[in-house]
């Protein structure tokens, strides 16, 4: 079922537009220099942005990027960031399917993928933000060692992500599955506290970029 628009969408996130970049293609390879950071990090369908905002919020001197397919549900995210006046997160109204158009190799030191849709049918495979075809984009923007940060709700998509990760050049640092099993663990989305608050198990892996593909 398609959401409906809200109201007013146009005017909330022009009010908002410092924080919105909107041709993100002129910044590649600039991302640092034009804002004065030493590190860029990405985070793939932010959604309503709590994951970002408290990110950002906690590391001031890191620059966050945080990609977003859906204006109806960005806009939220915009204005949650511009209540907490943020300098150091930016958005992008895109999908993550041309990121190396975005972003220079090497340019991003981490990737956030958090409760992405898990597509479980086999014929909708190739859209699975975890799958090859998105790792080798991965791969092109992340600097070596650089992290990829993944969590879910879906057991069948976090093993298939595992095996991928391993497929494509990326090696496993911590593997978690049940997050916060004896409390909570670092900044949650909004899915993951709902998923908290109903003790469903969140699973997380982090890896890291080493460039070996088996």
């Amino acid at each position: 079922m398609r959401m409906k628009r809200k109201p007013n969408l146009a005017a909330r996130t022009e009010r908002c537009a410092h924080l919105l970049i909107r041709e993100p293609a002129l910044l590649r390879g600039q991302w640092l220099d034009r804002f004065g950071y030493g590190e860029l990090r990405v985070e793939l369908g932010c959604g309503k942005g709590r994951f970002s905002v408290e990110a950002a919020m906690a590391e001031p001197d890191v620059l966050f990027v945080a990609l977003e397919k859906s204006d109806n549900v960005l806009v939220i995210a915009l204005e949650r960031a511009a209540a907490e006046g943020l300098r150091n997160l930016l958005f992008i109204n895109v999908l993550a399917d041309d990121l190396p158009d975005y972003f220079a190799p090497g340019e991003v030191s981490r990737i956030y993928i958090n409760f992405c849709d898990p597509w479980p049918s086999n014929r909708h495979a190739k859209r699975r933000l975890t799958g090859p075809r998105f790792l080798e984009l991965y791969c092109q923007v992340l600097g070596r060692d650089s992290l990829l940060h993944f969590k879910t709700d879906n057991l069948p998509l976090f093993e298939y992500s595992l095996r991928e990760f391993g497929r494509n050049g990326f090696a496993l640092l911590e593997v978690a599955r049940d997050l916060h099993k004896s409390g909570p663990v670092g900044i949650m989305t909004d899915y993951e506290l709902k998923f908290f608050s109903q003790g469903a198990p969140v699973f997380q892996c982090i890896a890291a970029l080493s460039g070996e593909k088996e």
